[in-house]
């Protein structure tokens, strides 16, 4: 989740400071927050949209509104791609992992914290499993 909400505001900026959006930078941060609570980046961007049709030529307009579509259907696409290889744990474990790692390590443990608490999920798991094994034996 966070892998590809990384992404879709990553390729936001790109369109944002293509478009000369001024803040893009804000604009993509905000992005990034919408997509790790998995809302659509639409959200942030459709305003945007509104806004560089006022501003800019309506070419500059059209393509970043198709870009922004894009950035929003990408979800769909990026999230069996990365999720698929990962591990079968739930998915409030990694948002829990996440937010407790962010408020211990920063913007680091947002990823280590994730990581770090889906792996002691899984050998938390094996350790039942074990333990159940010997109890049949």
């Amino acid at each position: 989740v966070l892998g590809v909400a990384l992404i879709q505001s990553l390729l936001a900026g790109v369109g944002l400071l293509a478009a000369d959006v001024p803040g893009a930078g804000l604009w993509a941060l905000l992005v990034l927050l919408v997509a790790i609570v998995q809302l659509p980046p639409i959200l942030i961007l459709a305003p945007i949209i509104l806004y560089v049709f006022s501003a800019s030529s309506t070419t500059v307009a059209v393509i970043f509104m198709i870009w922004s579509i894009l950035v929003t259907m990408s979800d769909a696409f990026l999230k069996p791609l990365l999720l698929g290889r990962g591990v079968e744990v739930p998915m409030l474990i990694i948002l829990v992992g996440a937010i407790g790692g962010m408020i211990h390590a920063g913007i680091i443990g947002l990823f280590v914290g994730a990581v770090v608490l889906a792996l002691s999920y899984e050998l938390f798991n094996a350790w039942l499993k074990e333990g159940q094994q010997a109890k049949e034996q």
